[in-house]
Parts: C-alpha cells; structure tokens; sequence
C-alpha cells in the first residue's frame, strides 16, 4: 500500500518547507509544515514509513525550542512506525528528551540503546551530559 502520488508530492513539499524555515530558526512555521504534511498521511499513520521521518521531524523541532515533553511524545510517535525502533537518531533524541524532562530511567535505556547502534560517534555533537548518564554501562 502507498501513499498517492499527489499526496506524497505535496509531504514531500511541505517537509521541505519546514527543513527550510527550521535552518532560518523559524522553529513554530516549521511545526506548522510538518503538521501540515503529517495530516496527509493516511491513518493509522504508525503504518507509514513517511510518518517516522515527519515526526521525527516534529520531534526534533520542539527538542530544539527546548519543549522536551512534545519532543518526547513525537519521538514515541516515530518510534512506533516502521523501522522507528532501529533508528538511531530518533533513539537519541528521545533519550535525551526523557533526560530533559527528568525521566531518567527510561533516558539511559533510550540513549544506551542509541550507543549500541551507533557508538559514541552518536554523541559527538551532543551536550556530554547524555554521554555522562551511561557512561558508568557501556
């Protein structure tokens, strides 16, 4: 089953919208985009390949406005849609939202599992707190 390819078209338009108003720190115009493109997802939208990459988007979007409890529920969302489980950013990313909003069991589970897949090249770029909180597993 596949999305239509008008539909798919205009997703692919408006993600685009939002990446660029999200590099020009219009953070709140790039929700809105991403929105946009995930109400043409059809439901149960959790079927969707192109539903794990918009809310991740979404995700990462409001980690860095620094709403880490919207953050988290999109990366909870993006995880449960195809091939979200296995994805190593979406794994950080919520990790590091569970850390922020002081759930920091479930943080070490979700950062360590993105230490398995990844390493700590992952980290790199990444505040060492994150790091900090596995460091003492791995």
């Amino acid at each position: 089953m596949e999305i239509n390819e008008n539909a798919h078209d205009q997703i692919v338009q408006l993600c685009k919208q939002g990446d660029t108003l999200f590099d020009k720190g219009q953070t709140d115009k790039a929700i809105e985009s991403y929105t946009a493109a995930l109400d043409l997802v059809p439901l149960p939208k959790s079927e969707w390949d192109t539903s794990t990459w918009i809310y991740t988007a979404i995700g990462d979007t409001y980690f860095h406005n620094g709403d880490y409890e919207m953050a988290k529920n999109n990366f909870f969302n993006a995880l449960n849609c195809p091939d979200g489980i296995s994805n190593p950013f979406i794994l950080l990313r919520l990790g590091e939202s569970l850390f922020e909003c002081e759930e920091l069991d479930k943080a070490k589970e979700y950062l360590l599992r993105a230490y398995m897949l990844e390493g700590y090249k992952i980290f790199f770029t990444e505040d060492d707190k994150y790091i900090g909180l596995i460091i003492d597993m791995i």
